[in-house]
């Protein structure tokens, strides 16, 4: 047995297909809101028992009966391999975000790679958006989410699930629920051809790591063409993007992957998505949201979402 692939103190791969993961701190659900000017409130669901699929709602504080949320569905990174609703950095910035902004979060644990490659996480992902339809009604905590104001974010390969589940809530041809706007946080995608950063010899380590998780998140036999990888390879059709709803890419200046990003955002727009930001947290590095939620950079974010989400 060999070590054939390795994310230094994240992940581990073995040539008999064993995988270890080392996640970094955790944080347990808080059924009852602290003291905390933003005490928000958390508890895990089961979204699908046998696959599984689980998830992590977020309340506001001091919600009354008659108040109406929107709903932010929230899918975490870590190259479709690592990452989990319940590290500390993401228990943190989405609690904070949901008492931020008035909304209820729903932070999904999908299924990773290499046990269950791509499209696994999409249809897992999808799935909480037919799970969110079918609780609202029995869920206490969902009883004043409003489903006509749902959004989806993620950061790296969360935003990249987030733009496929996007897709595909407007391939079906009854979505059940109404999509309102995608915030892509640091959206991780790819290409077999290299961009010029990628090219650049201080990008080495970079662009191996981030090919060593596309081998181990993709289809056997698939290389990075592969349209859950290359955007641009998907071949929408026109009346996908007619119906696109709103796109906010957000992009941070030290990071690797902020090539790809602005990649995007003029993609989705020259294809006829008429409403795309992008913004840009200058002098950050990716993901600095989830590695510090207490900073000045990761508030910033959070106003900035919760601005987006006001606009609807």
């Amino acid at each position: 047995m060999s070590l054939i692939a390795e994310s230094p103190d994240f992940l581990q791969v073995y040539s008999d297909g064993t995988v270890k993961r080392f996640a970094p701190e955790t944080a347990p659900p808080c059924l009852e809101p602290s003291n905390d000017p933003n005490g928000f409130r958390s508890k895990d669901v089961v979204i699908d028992p046998l696959k599984p699929i689980t998830g992590r709602l977020f309340l506001p504080p001091s919600v009354s009966s008659s108040e109406k949320l929107p709903v932010l569905v929230y899918f975490h990174g870590g190259g479709f391999c690592i990452g989990s609703t319940t590290w500390l950095g993401y228990h943190v910035f989405l609690g904070e975000f949901s008492a931020t902004s008035r909304s209820i979060v729903l932070s999904v644990d999908y299924r990773l790679a290499p046990e269950h490659r791509l499209p696994t996480a999409y249809e897992d992902c999808y799935a909480a958006i037919e799970w969110l339809r079918d609780q609202a009604s029995t869920e206490p905590w969902l009883q004043q989410a409003e489903l006509s104001r749902v959004f989806l974010s993620g950061d790296s390969a969360g935003a990249n699930i987030a733009h496929h589940v996007a897709v595909k809530t407007i391939q079906k041809w009854v979505c059940p629920v109404k999509i309102k706007g995608t915030m892509l946080i640091h959206p991780y995608f790819g290409s077999e051809k290299r961009t010029e950063k990628e090219m650049e010899d201080g990008g080495s380590e970079d662009v191996k790591s981030n090919d060593m998780f596309w081998k181990l998140s993709i289809p056997e036999g698939s290389n990075r063409d592969y349209f859950g990888c290359n955007f641009e390879k998907a071949n929408l059709p026109e009346r996908i993007w007619s119906k696109f709803p709103a796109i906010e890419v957000h992009v941070a200046g030290l990071d690797f992957l902020k090539e790809r990003g602005v990649m995007y955002a003029e993609f989705v727009k020259k294809n006829g998505v008429k409403d795309v930001k992008l913004v840009e947290a200058k002098g950050e590095k990716h993901i600095y949201h989830v590695l510090d939620p207490k900073s000045d950079a990761a508030r910033l974010l959070q106003k900035q979402m919760s601005q987006f989400m006001k606009r609807f």
